[in-house]
């Protein structure tokens, strides 16, 4: 049976919600995600857990932090749904950006630029803002588990100008092109990178950390800037720019590629520490057991 239906069901909500002025959105999203933590019971107790370990606090605040979380989600979906309303002429009325130069001077090195970012903010309203201000976008991204929601999410990106690459396929071929052309490649590097990726503590637990960032930064010599997106005391978007960060080569590839992981895993997590109710707490971070850890260490 098709499920196609879903996907004119998301696109039916979404032009409803265009409708709604911004300011309706934000308070709407944040009840929004009031309702998401009640359905959302089993991920919100992992969330917890994660939170208590990572940041070594007690059941009272991580069950704070958490509820923050919700808000901020719920807030972001809306404004996902919003995002056919965004365009270049009003991108700055939804968005603010610190320290775009930043940007500029990654890409005047003509080498491409590699965007460090994670599911922190309105991730998705950060690649949209930075296609809509005239920057080269391209994003390698996961398959959502419902293709009907993968179909809008790729049709939205699009619509903003960004380039996608949907892992599973040729993907890093043509993400390896982007760079060649010197336009800016997105990685969402705070999930879990699996048997090849790099061990190292994240938020209180041995992780598997992705090195797809550090091979292309090696590869093309290109500088990884480390940009997220936050709601700001207002609720409004802030995209964050910081400084870049370069592959030292001095020689031993495999220890070069796993201290540049590592230091993008610490920026993460360092940002994460600093707003803790904008990330995903209840994904699945550390999904490689400790016995893989142990197996890439004696690598």
């Amino acid at each position: 049976m098709s499920v196609q239906w879903q996907y004119h069901v998301i696109k039916g909500i979404s032009k409803i919600i265009c409708q709604l002025p911004y300011p309706v959105i934000k308070v709407f999203g944040r009840k929004f995600g009031f309702i998401l933590k009640k359905l959302l019971k089993k991920q919100r107790n992992r969330g917890i857990f994660h939170i208590m370990r990572g940041l070594g606090c007690d059941e009272k605040q991580a069950r704070f932090i958490i509820d923050n979380m919700f808000r901020n989600l719920g807030q972001s979906v809306l404004e996902i749904l919003y995002t056919p309303n965004l365009n270049q002429k009003n991108i700055l009325d939804y968005v603010s950006i610190d320290h775009p130069e930043r940007i500029d001077a990654a890409l005047n090195e003509k080498k491409g630029v590699i965007i460090l970012t994670g599911h922190i903010g309105n991730w998705e309203w950060l690649g949209a803002a930075s296609s809509l201000l005239g920057y080269p976008v391209t994003v390698i991204v996961k398959k959502q588990p419902n293709d009907q929601v993968t179909r809008f999410l790729n049709e939205t990106r699009e619509m903003m100008g960004i380039k996608v690459f949907v892992r599973g396929g040729n993907e890093m071929i043509c993400a390896a092109r982007a760079l060649k052309q010197e336009k800016i490649l997105g990685f969402l590097a705070d999930q879990d990178g699996g048997f090849y990726g790099i061990p190292q503590m994240f938020l209180g637990k041995m992780a598997s950390t992705p090195i797809g960032p550090a091979i292309f930064a090696e590869k093309f010599h290109s500088p990884i800037l480390p940009i997220f997106a936050i709601h700001d005391e207002f609720h409004n978007n802030r995209i964050v720019v910081g400084e870049a960060i370069y592959y030292e080569d001095t020689g031993d590839f495999d220890h070069d590629v796993a201290c540049l992981t590592r230091k993008m895993a610490m920026l993460t997590e360092t940002f994460i520490k600093e707003h803790p109710t904008e990330w995903l707490w209840f994904q699945h971070r550390w999904s490689t057991s400790p016995e893989e850890m142990m197996e890439l260490n004696e690598k």
